[in-house]
């Protein structure tokens, strides 16, 4: 049965005496910490007997260093004593460790200190667009030359990932949606009610359905959902060295991981912006018949009327883009990793908040540019 880590202290001729037993182990060092800090420096000489000590860990030996070199500094002439060779060893190895670092204290100006964070930061977002538009590049050879040799197109891979990307997204993304239709059939019929302009929901519930929502819900929902599998994946694999081992055999990596996801998102993301336009319209004409009297029949007959073809196009066009975005951040972002797991989430995290920005971005340009153009 371990023995209770303590220690006692007698006074003797010349000086005093701290005499240690039992376990001195790392579960004990709170208490001891405590008890050993409340001693007070008296005399002249002091002698740590270690005879008792049945076992010692290094959480007990750097107790023990630590109140030695504590006493001497105030001052004491400190003498371990009856120590083994065993425990005389490990208190020597714990003391020459311990090297107390210290800490640089950044004294120039604030303003110097802020713009050196800001040229830090501006240095590396130049770098980081950088690697980013030559990893787009390589990507874009890469998959010339995939189309050029259709031999080396990894057709299992790309089919797999238009299951994982597409048909495995199809509840989360028709349910919001569905819900999306919902809330502004509701709220558009209701801030329309004052002015008598209830009927022009449909209008407006189409449109905007249509034209922008749906695409740019659908891609955000995408890139939280696959471009962060996208890098978890790949950063894994970089991770555990499996990148470096395509590479020692001749294979390449972009071909064989990042082609076939940036090719099966750019396929399916078209197809789940679509699933996202009608489960849109389902859910505010649901809203429409039940909750604002509007039969089927209505809804749709003025639906016709307030959309054509060109507003689903204005839409749809929009998704091989976000698709493109969204895989290349989340391939990208895993090829980074490095180091430790944490980096896996580091990189997923950033991989969504830049697709997210990018893809917002990019729906702006193309509203300004379609209403440049009139349509």
């Amino acid at each position: 049965m371990a023995a209770a880590a303590d220690f006692s202290i007698r006074e003797e001729a010349g000086g005093w005496t701290l005499a240690a037993k039992g376990d001195w182990l790392m579960r004990s060092a709170g208490p001891l910490f405590r008890r050993l800090d409340e001693i007070e420096p008296k005399g002249k000489a002091v002698e740590i007997d270690l005879g008792g000590i049945s076992e010692l860990d290094t959480g007990g030996a750097w107790l023990l260093f630590r109140t030695a070199r504590r006493l001497e500094e105030a001052g004491l002439d400190v003498t371990l004593v009856n120590v083994s060779d065993e425990h005389r060893f490990l208190i020597e190895k714990v003391g020459e460790n311990a090297r107390p670092c210290a800490i640089a204290v950044d004294e120039r100006p604030v303003i110097v200190q802020v713009a050196d964070r800001v040229g830090n930061w501006a240095v590396g977002l130049g770098e980081g667009i950088r690697n980013a538009l030559g990893f787009t590049g390589l990507v874009a050879v890469t998959t010339m030359r995939v189309i050029v040799q259709p031999r080396r197109f990894r057709l299992n891979a790309f089919v797999n990932f238009i299951e994982r990307t597409g048909l495995d997204a199809l509840p989360i993304v028709g349910m919001i949606s569905f819900l999306i239709g919902i809330v502004i059939a509701y709220m558009g019929a209701e801030l329309l009610r004052p002015y008598g302009g209830q009927v022009f929901f449909t209008d407006l519930l189409g449109i905007t359905m249509l034209r922008e929502l749906a695409v740019l819900l659908v891609a955000i929902i995408v890139a939280g959902r696959t471009g962060s599998a996208f890098t978890a994946q790949i950063g894994s694999m970089k991770l555990h060295e499996e990148i470096d081992a395509m590479r020692t055999l001749g294979l390449d990596p972009i071909e064989i991981l990042v082609v076939p996801r940036v090719l099966a998102l750019i396929v399916t993301l078209p197809l789940l912006a679509f699933f996202g336009d009608i489960m849109g319209l389902m859910g505010g004409g649901l809203m429409a018949w039940v909750v604002l009297d509007t039969p089927p029949d209505i809804f749709l007959t003025r639906l016709r009327e307030a959309i054509d073809l060109s507003t689903f196009f204005v839409g749809i066009s929009r998704a091989p883009f976000f698709a493109a975005i969204i895989a290349l951040c989340g391939c990208y972002e895993g090829l980074q990793v490095e180091g430790s797991a944490d980096s896996v989430g580091y990189r997923t995290t950033k991989s969504v908040v830049e697709a997210i920005f990018l893809v917002i971005i990019t729906t702006a340009l193309f509203s300004v540019f379609y209403l440049t153009i009139d349509i």
